[in-house]
């Protein structure tokens, strides 16, 4: 892999291989029209969750836990000891309206009928399922997941309020944690299967402690059983809450970087005097803008992360490294690229003009590509960097946490499954 004597990757393999394929024989216009559409595409795609379960059984704070949202904050789902869903109630990300977390009417009453209950909220809509119990899941449960079955749907068993059972059982002598939620996730999967549900899934969710338990080993099944196009969404929707998730989500905005690169060097190549720095700039906020929504940095997010470790605001806000931090404007990445190391720079340029013949071709259009990839890069591994270090100081840790002692917490160990 290429790289710069400061250490800094110009570019992943997998990634030039990529670019390479999109350019292999077309002109830089119709690169940049494919890239423009892929964004657009992006954008217009929706990915709605479905969330049911019991009245009282955690569904609605689980609505507003994976949104980010605490259930008192404007904009959460209301919730209650009693069903205080009566109709599907669609409640959008806060910072990705595109991805929509519907709260269903509480299943469960005496007269229940799965097929009809589908119907009436439209099961058509949905791209999956998460069916809540707070306790053991009945016969309902079963009913509605093989419904969903049948109609080609995915779903997933969440078993809620694990952080309840936990803390009572510790009161007990001889507390063995590892021991305590083997027992209730075997218990879940046999009760399942003894009332038709063959092979179950079931994820031990905290809605108050998302970090903890099988939150990480659920979203990766959700995201590697969606279609490709809707996992970007999933991904970048997805509360900041683990090293491994902002790990992740790192990666994924990465591959998106040479795609914005692409769009500068088709701008740069059009020959009207002080386009090409106009867009660069523009790029480089829409581009920054994405990845600081990404990795939760803006006070709000901090501000509720402070209010769940118990460590303050103005702790969480000194690791904050990057300038980036307090505004993402014109006026700032002006200064940012009037201030980048030009031999960085002039060392990307040169090496896509030896690696990437149309954009070559076009000496403009390689200063602006060139420009856009170091930007953003740079710029997308400090804001990573500020948003692991805000999890290390929630996580009262300077290193890696140690391995989980469940498995599924924080890991990809697989879940014990029903015999």
């Amino acid at each position: 892999m290429a790289s710069l004597e400061d250490g800094f990757e110009i570019i992943d393999p997998k990634d030039l291989e990529e670019i390479k394929e999109a350019m292999e024989n077309k002109d830089l216009s119709t690169v940049v029209e494919k890239v423009q559409d892929y964004f657009e595409q992006q954008d217009r795609v929706e990915l709605n969750i479905a969330i049911t379960g019991e009245s009282g059984s955690g569904k609605s704070t689980f609505v507003n836990a994976f949104r980010g949202l605490g259930d008192e904050e404007k904009g959460s789902a209301p919730t209650g000891v009693v069903e205080t869903t009566m109709e599907p109630e669609v409640y959008p990300h806060p910072k990705y309206p595109n991805v929509k977390v519907w709260d269903l009417p509480g299943i469960g009453t005496p007269n229940f009928k799965a097929d009809e209950y589908l119907e009436e909220v439209g099961f058509q809509r949905y791209d999956f399922f998460i069916i809540v119990s707070s306790d053991r899941f009945r016969e309902c449960h079963a009913q509605l997941a093989n419904e969903i079955n049948k109609m080609k749907k995915k779903f997933y068993f969440i078993r809620s309020k694990i952080d309840s059972n936990i803390d009572a059982e510790s009161r007990k002598k001889n507390f063995n944690k590892e021991k305590t939620l083997d027992v209730i996730q075997r218990d879940c999967l046999k009760g399942l299967q003894s009332i038709g549900v063959s092979c179950p899934d079931v994820f031990l969710i905290s809605c108050f402690d998302l970090g903890s338990y099988d939150f990480g080993l659920l979203e990766k099944t959700m995201e590697r059983e969606l279609p490709q196009h809707k996992r970007h969404a999933l991904m970048l929707a997805l509360p900041n809450i683990s090293l491994d998730i902002n790990k992740r989500k790192r990666k994924a905005l990465q591959a998106d970087i040479w795609k914005l690169a692409a769009l500068s060097a088709g701008v740069s190549a059009i020959p009207v005097p002080g386009l090409g720095a106009a867009a660069d700039v523009g790029i480089l906020v829409i581009g920054l803008r994405r990845f600081y929504n990404a990795f939760s940095l803006d006070d709000q997010s901090l501000q509720r992360l402070a209010d769940k470790s118990g460590k303050s605001f103005e702790e969480l806000k000194s690791v904050l490294k990057s300038p980036l931090h307090t505004e993402i404007s014109r006026d700032v990445v002006i200064k940012l690229l009037n201030s980048s190391v030009g031999y960085a720079v002039e060392n990307v340029v040169e090496y896509f003009l030896s690696t990437i013949p149309v954009v070559g071709s076009l000496a403009a259009g390689a200063l602006s590509f060139g420009t856009i990839y170091y930007m953003l890069n740079k710029c997308l591994n400090e804001l990573a960097e500020d948003g692991r270090n805000v999890l290390m100081v929630a996580l009262q840790s300077s290193v890696d946490p140690p391995p989980p002692s469940h498995p599924g917490e924080g890991s990809d160990v697989e879940r014990p499954k029903a015999p």
